[in-house]
């Protein structure tokens, strides 16, 4: 599938995953952000203030993340490379 497909799937709330990757057990999903986020419920310390000073909350908006080889979840930006491959698939959550 395209990226197209693929963000489809995404929104479905299904993670996906791309052939030509070099990492085994690596895929990417939508954080769904969080409209009127307590300051409490942000996990950076600036971000936190930020929204006590406006008001005790923040906007948080939805984001793609991945779920790296070595297991973390990062914040993901995608390569031209990515936009345009189609090797795209829907991960499964058992990967390693």
């Amino acid at each position: 599938m395209n990226f197209g497909q693929a963000l489809d799937q995404m929104r479905a709330g299904r993670p996906v995953t791309r052939t030509g990757w070099n990492g085994v057990g690596m895929w990417i999903c939508i954080s769904p952000g969080k409209p009127d986020c307590p300051a409490a419920e942000l996990w950076a310390p600036l971000n936190q203030l930020y929204a006590k000073d406006h008001g005790g909350s923040v906007s948080v908006r939805p984001y793609i993340t991945m779920k790296t080889a070595q297991g973390d979840i990062v914040p993901w930006v995608a390569s031209q490379t990515d936009l345009l491959a189609v090797d795209w698939s829907t991960a499964s959550w058992e990967v390693a």
